[in-house]
C-alpha cells in the first residue's frame, strides 16, 4: 500500500477561507418551535420585548405608596400625618389616584396607583385608622421597580443569530413569548476511528483506550445548534470506513471523523474523502493540529480530526466552530481574551503553536499560565481556560507579552468591548453591523457615569453627549474637568436630532419644553447624569431665569419630573402607553413607535476612549466604523438616516467645540 504524504499545509484561517468558498454552507430554513424545545436553537429574527417588565409600577416592599414631596422632612423627631385611602393588593389594578397629603396601602409586588412615586416601608410608620404617621423620608423611586425598568416593550432584547442558552429562554419566557422562530438544525454524524480505540464502558485491554472524541466532538456540535449523532467505532477498514461514510451523507450535512488523518499507511480517511468528494484541506500548519482534512461531497462537508482529544477539541474551537456557524446561521464571535506571558516561551518557526493554557486574574488582567500536556493529554480538556496562538514566524514569546488565548469556554467577565455610558439606538445598529454586539457589554448609565467609568478604568468606549452649561460646547469641556487630558481621547462621533416625543396626533398640542409646565401635561424623565437629563434641567433653568422663578423648584412644577427610565425607548413606551404625555428623546424611537416628534436641536454625540484602549481591535473597529459613517447609515436603513446625520470629522479625535472650530 502507498504512503500519502500531506498537500500544502494551510494555516487555520486559510482553512476555514477555503471552505467557504468551496462549499458555501447556509442553514436549510426556517421554522417555528416552542420555547421549551428551542435550547441550542439559533434565532432567525430579532425578538422584540412586547411588553415592559416588569409590566407597571410595582412596590418592592410592604408598605405606603406616597408622593415623597409629602415626606419630604419627616423623621422620627417631626413626623409626616398622611390619610391612609384604600389598599392595593398583587395582581389587582387600582382605581386609586394620588392626591395631596395622602397615602395607599400596598403589599410587596402591587401596583403602584398613579401620582405616587415612592414607597415607605412598614417598618417607618405607625397606623391609626386612616392616620399614618411616617417616620421617614423617602426619595422619588425609593423601593418601587418601574414599569420597564428592566425591558421597555419594543426593546430589541435578542438578535437574529443568537444560540440559545438555558437563560435566553428564561427571558423570553419572562417576556410571555411562547415560540420563537429559528434555522432549522443542520444535521451531523460523528465517526471515531483506530484500532486502539474502545468504547467507553468496556474492559480497556493492553494497547487500547477509551474513545473520547465521539463524546467531546458530538457533544460540542450540539452545543453549537447542530443535531448531531454518534455513530460508533470504525475499524481501520478502508471498504468498511467507505460505505459508513458514503451512506451517511445521503442523511447528513455533516460526517465528522476522528483519527486515521496523518500520513500514516494505516491512515485511510483521507483516501475515503478523496475517492468520494473532493480534498479541500489536507493538513493544517500548527502544532498540534496537522492531520487535518476537510473535504466535500454533492455540497456536503466531510471533515477528518486529529484522533488526540486535545489537538481535536483545539480545531474545533479554532477551526470546526467558524464553519458550523454558517450552517446553523448562529453569530460566529471568537471568544477570545488578551492576556499577559508570565513565562518566555521559545519554539521553532515554521509552525503555528497551539498551547494550552490556564487564565489567572492579575491587576494588569489575565495572566495565561501554559498547562504541561503531552499528545493525548486529557486533562487540559478541564484544566486550561483556552489556548494561545503563537505564529509561525515566531521563535520566542517574551516574559510579559501580551497575547492572545481562544477560550474553550466562557469566562467571568470576558467582553471584546465594554461600553458604558449614553445609550442610542444608532451605536447599537453600529456594533451589530459590525459584528461586535454579541461579544460587548453595554451599559446604559447616562453620559456622567460613561466619563467617570473612563476615569475609573473601566470603560473601553464611553459614548458622551454632555452639554457644558458655560461654553455651550459638547463634551470638550469635560476632558479638563474630569483631569482626563492625558489619560483619553475624545473621539468625534455623530450629530442626532432629539425632541419632545409625544403621543400620535399630539393631543394636547406639547410644541415647546414650556408645556412641560402646564397642570395638565406628564413627562417621562431621563435618568440623572444623562445627556438629555442634563439638556432638559438646563432649559427649565433657562425658562426660569426668564420667567423669573426659582430654578431650585421649577422642577417640582413638572408633572413627572421624577419619573425617571434608562432609555430613548423606554421614554417611547412610556407616552405609548399612556404613563406620559411627553418626554425628550432622539427621533428615531417617536417613529418607531408610532408616535409624533417635536424636534428641538441637532446634538453632538462623541465617543471618549481611554488612550490605552486605541489599540483593542474592537475599539480600532469602532472608530474606523465612524470614518465611513455614510456607508454605515446607508446599511442601517432610511429611519436612521432621518434622525442621524455624519458630522465633519467623524472618526478622528476631537481638541475643540465645534463652535469654536
Amino acid at each position: 500500500m502507498s504512503r500519502k504524504i500531506f498537500h500544502a499545509l494551510v494555516d487555520p484561517d486559510e482553512a476555514v477561507k477555503l471552505v467557504l468558498e468551496k462549499v458555501r454552507p447556509h442553514p436549510s430554513g426556517v421554522e417555528k418551535v416552542p420555547l421549551i424545545s428551542a435550547l441550542y436553537r439559533v434565532l432567525a429574527s430579532d425578538v422584540y420585548s412586547p411588553i415592559d417588565h416588569p409590566p407597571f409600577d410595582r412596590s418592592e416592599v410592604d408598605g405606603y405608596a406616597v408622593r415623597s414631596v409629602d415626606v419630604e422632612w419627616s423623621d422620627e423627631l417631626s413626623p409626616v400625618y398622611l390619610k391612609v385611602k384604600g389598599r392595593v393588593k398583587p395582581g389587582e389594578k387600582p382605581a386609586l389616584e394620588a392626591g395631596v397629603k395622602d397615602a395607599v396601602e400596598v403589599a410587596t409586588g402591587a401596583m403602584i396607583p398613579r401620582g405616587y412615586d415612592s414607597v415607605v416601608m412598614e417598618e417607618y410608620v405607625e397606623r391609626d385608622g386612616e392616620v399614618l404617621k411616617v417616620f421617614r423620608t423617602t426619595p422619588p423611586g425609593d423601593n418601587i421597580s418601574t414599569a420597564g425598568s428592566d425591558i421597555s416593550s419594543g426593546d430589541l432584547v435578542l438578535f437574529k443569530g443568537t444560540l440559545l442558552r438555558h437563560s435566553h429562554l428564561g427571558l423570553l419566557a419572562g417576556l410571555g413569548v411562547k415560540e420563537v422562530e429559528v434555522y432549522k438544525k443542520p444535521k451531523a454524524i460523528v465517526f471515531s476511528t483506530g484500532e486502539e480505540v474502545v468504547e467507553p464502558g468496556t474492559v480497556l485491554e493492553t494497547g487500547k483506550v477509551y474513545d473520547v472524541n465521539g463524546a467531546l466532538i458530538t457533544s460540542y456540535l450540539r452545543e453549537q445548534g447542530v443535531e448531531a449523532e454518534y455513530g460508533g467505532l470504525l475499524p481501520d477498514d478502508y471498504d468498511v470506513i467507505k460505505d459508513r461514510v458514503q451512506n451517511a451523507l445521503s442523511n447528513y450535512d455533516m460526517v465528522f471523523t476522528s483519527g486515521g488523518t496523518s500520513a500514516g499507511v494505516s491512515d485511510l480517511v483521507y483516501r475515503v474523502f478523496n475517492e468520494i468528494g473532493e480534498i479541500i484541506v489536507h493538513g493544517l500548519r500548527t502544532k498540534p493540529g496537522k492531520p487535518t482534512v476537510i473535504a466535500t461531497s454533492n455540497g456536503k462537508i466531510l471533515i477528518g480530526l486529529p484522533g488526540f482529544p486535545l489537538s481535536c477539541y483545539m480545531i474545533l474551537v479554532r477551526v470546526v466552530s467558524r464553519i458550523v456557524s454558517f450552517y446553523t446561521g448562529a453569530l460566529h464571535d471568537v471568544k477570545d481574551v488578551d492576556a499577559l506571558m508570565p513565562v518566555q516561551l521559545r519554539k521553532q518557526v515554521g509552525k503555528t503553536w497551539l498551547i494550552p493554557v490556564m487564565l489567572v486574574e492579575s491587576e494588569n488582567g489575565y495572566a495565561a499560565y501554559p498547562v504541561s500536556m503531552s499528545s493525548g493529554a486529557i486533562s487540559p480538556l478541564i484544566l486550561s481556560d483556552g489556548f494561545l496562538e503563537i505564529g509561525e514566524n515566531v521563535d520566542v514569546v517574551m516574559e510579559g507579552e501580551r497575547v492572545r488565548v481562544y477560550l474553550f469556554r466562557d469566562i467571568p467577565g470576558k467582553t471584546r468591548l465594554n461600553v458604558i455610558g449614553s445609550n442610542d439606538p444608532l451605536l447599537t445598529e453600529i456594533l451589530r453591523l459590525k459584528g461586535l454586539i454579541s461579544a460587548s457589554r453595554i451599559l446604559n448609565v447616562g453620559s456622567t457615569g460613561g466619563w467617570k467609568a473612563v476615569a475609573r478604568g473601566e470603560a473601553d468606549v464611553a459614548p458622551t453627549h454632555l452639554l457644558d452649561e458655560e461654553t455651550g460646547c459638547y463634551n470638550t469641556p469635560f476632558i479638563k474637568k474630569y483631569g482626563l487630558e492625558d489619560k483619553a481621547v475624545l473621539i468625534r462621533g455623530y450629530d442626532r436630532l432629539i425632541g419632545i416625543v409625544v403621543e400620535k396626533g399630539n393631543p394636547k398640542n406639547i410644541t415647546t419644553l414650556e408645556d412641560f409646565l402646564r397642570s395638565d401635561v406628564r413627562i417621562v424623565n431621563r435618568s440623572k447624569g444623562s445627556g438629555i437629563r442634563v439638556f432638559l434641567d438646563m432649559a427649565l433653568k433657562r425658562i426660569a431665569s426668564e420667567k423669573g422663578l426659582d430654578p431650585g423648584k421649577l422642577g417640582r412644577m413638572v408633572n413627572g419630573y421624577t419619573y425617571e427610565v434608562k432609555t430613548h425607548t423606554a421614554v417611547a413606551t412610556a407616552i405609548r402607553q399612556g404613563r406620559a404625555d411627553a418626554g425628550l428623546a432622539v427621533g428615531y424611537v417617536a417613529e418607531l413607535l408610532n408616535l409624533d416628534f417635536v424636534p428641538l436641536t441637532w446634538e453632538e454625540y462623541d465617543f471618549l476612549i481611554p488612550r490605552k484602549k486605541l489599540v483593542k481591535e474592537a475599539v480600532t473597529t469602532l472608530i474606523d466604523s465612524l470614518k465611513h459613517l455614510s456607508q454605515i447609515l446607508g446599511e442601517a436603513g432610511p429611519l436612521f438616516k432621518k434622525y442621524y446625520r455624519v458630522s465633519e470629522g467623524s472618526g478622528f479625535e476631537k481638541t475643540c467645540c465645534i463652535n469654536e472650530a
